[in-house]
């Protein structure tokens, strides 16, 4: 193992880490410029994955007969931009699925030549530069499955201010050529979260707001009442679905676990005690997948 991180899987859950829970990650020398997995699940879609971090991003690149969308540009490590021109010749459209400094890391390679679009309660946090001292404890080889590219320092990286060239409210419709993409504001995880819909196909692009592993309602911009809200929307689309791609953990997702988290969510509000607090952050274990809450969340829904 080296010193790197792999965890056993439920600990790391348990914890708060995002692993995805196969066979861990894979040799680094079979990655793309050392760092991406590419992975094609289906036709007008596929999954960059970031396996040597145990945040295990994961962004998408939905591809119609005229244009991409971009679903989040990653932890800004590599040269996101280059890997996915040598993936779609489509003009590419970013979409951030929120501001977290995970999913934002290559918007500056897009910067100028692409639109980015975010929705509107979270704009103005791409109009602030990231700087290295929020982003170089991340890098360290407790959050690492294995080795950073070479010639990347963790120590020199910082995000520089991208300000979106279009805002984003909730109920817009992307259209790709052949595909459409519909985007639903889904606020809990952060207060501008938003999820994209392709209703033709049944396909959810889940984002952070929903996957198989530690769900977050922890940090300062969190909302757990907002939260429970937006789970109720997506478990009612649940039967409609084919499949979900989540932003974290195993992809794709199984819908039938969108009602299932709304259940538990609706649990904890209602007062379900949590299975441990740690740090100010209760955690709530659950067959599949765990949900981390800020205590004072707690108390704001009655809890």
């Amino acid at each position: 193992m080296g010193p790197y991180n792999r965890p056993d899987i439920a600990t790391a859950a348990w914890k708060g880490a995002r692993v995805d829970p196969g066979d861990g990650a894979p040799d680094d020398a079979g990655l793309d410029q050392g760092w991406f997995e590419v992975r094609r699940p289906e036709p007008g879609v596929i999954t960059i994955v970031e396996p040597l971090h145990q945040e295990q991003v994961k962004s998408s690149l939905v591809v119609g007969d005229e244009r991409a969308v971009l679903i989040d540009t990653g932890m800004g490590v590599g040269d996101f931009r280059r890997l996915v021109a040598g993936l779609t010749d489509r003009p590419v459209t970013v979409v951030n699925s929120h501001a977290h400094w995970d999913h934002i890391g290559g918007n500056r390679l897009f910067a100028g030549d692409s639109d980015i679009l975010i929705h509107e309660a979270e704009a103005a946090e791409l109009e602030r530069v990231v700087g290295n001292d929020e982003l170089r404890g991340w890098f360290t080889p407790e959050h690492l499955l294995g080795p950073l590219p070479t010639g990347f320092d963790h120590e020199e990286l910082a995000f520089l201010a991208t300000p979106a060239t279009r805002t984003l409210r909730g109920g817009e419709m992307l259209a790709l050529g052949g595909r459409m993409l519909e985007v639903l504001h889904v606020p809990g995880h952060s207060p501008g979260g938003i999820v994209l819909l392709d209703r033709a196909n049944g396909v959810l692009f889940s984002t952070d707001v929903a996957y198989p592993g530690a769900l977050y309602c922890k940090s300062e911009d969190a909302d757990l009442a907002a939260y429970r809200r937006t789970m109720t929307m997506l478990a009612d689309l649940a039967p409609s679905l084919r499949t979900v791609y989540p932003s974290h953990a195993e992809t794709p997702m199984d819908p039938a676990l969108l009602p299932r988290m709304r259940d538990v969510l609706e649990a904890i509000a209602a007062g379900r005690t949590p299975d441990g607090v740690e740090a100010g952050v209760a955690r709530f274990g659950f067959d599949g997948f765990s949900v981390l809450v800020a205590v004072h969340q707690l108390e704001a829904v009655g809890a």
